[in-house]
């Protein structure tokens, strides 16, 4: 079973997340977006979405450094690694918890706003509470385990084996050790990737670069102007 979830799961993640992608861009691109529910509600939603997404971003930033930069970058910049770790748990913390809250507001706001809910599909319940339970394990992984466990080195296991995944040679013994909980939230995210083309979340994939060229839209009410 190592195997399977550290060589190969991966990989039917990466083809799922693609080609679904793909295809959904090819057959159905008017359904390439997120709409907005701002008509509908707008207070909760302006806290919920900017918490969520400004931690989306930290949380990203944070597991490029992580994950993708070999700990020799740091170790020839002369960071040590009690520094580092300081670091990843103070920033890391922080924009976990900006997620899971951001995330909890969101899912409150749709379930008790009845014309939220209605318009509410699995996908868009199964796409936050997933989320959630990524970013929980993530911060309680950063805030909790690393602090009152052990700071775990994932910069010489997991960092190398995701980076193995890109030359097509998967270090599967890499993963073998990795605490269980660390390892329940790579797979999960992995699950997270290949629920990408199906849900709300392929909008990440979109970057307006038409948006500061376009042509304004003007509306105007029916019965025309009306002077107050």
């Amino acid at each position: 079973m190592g195997f399977f979830w550290w060589g190969i799961f991966p990989y039917i993640v990466g083809t799922i997340l693609v080609v679904a992608s793909v295809y959904r861009f090819v057959f159905r691109g008017k359904s390439w977006h997120a709409p907005s529910t701002e008509i509908f509600e707008k207070k909760w939603l302006s806290i919920g979405s900017r918490l969520f997404h400004w931690g989306i971003v930290f949380a990203f930033i944070g597991h490029v450094m992580g994950v993708l930069i070999p700990i020799s970058f740091y170790e020839a910049l002369g960071i040590s690694d009690h520094l580092y770790h300081v670091g990843a748990i103070a920033g890391g913390g922080l924009a976990g918890l900006m997620v899971v809250v951001g995330l909890i507001v969101l899912l409150i706001r749709k379930v008790s706003n009845p014309r939220l809910s209605v318009h509410a599909s699995f996908a868009d319940y199964f796409t936050i509470i997933w989320l959630l339970v990524v970013a929980g394990l993530g911060t309680y992984m950063t805030l909790v385990y690393n602090t009152t466990v052990v700071a775990y080195e994932y910069r010489v296991t997991i960092g190398p084996w995701f980076r193995s995944l890109f030359t097509l040679q998967p270090d599967v013994e890499l993963m073998l050790a990795v605490p269980l909980l660390f390892q329940l939230h790579v797979i999960s995210s992995f699950i997270l990737f290949a629920a990408i083309p199906f849900t709300q979340l392929i909008h990440m994939f979109s970057f307006p670069g038409r948006y500061p060229a376009r042509a304004p839209q003007q509306y105007r009410a029916r019965d025309g102007y009306k002077n107050n």
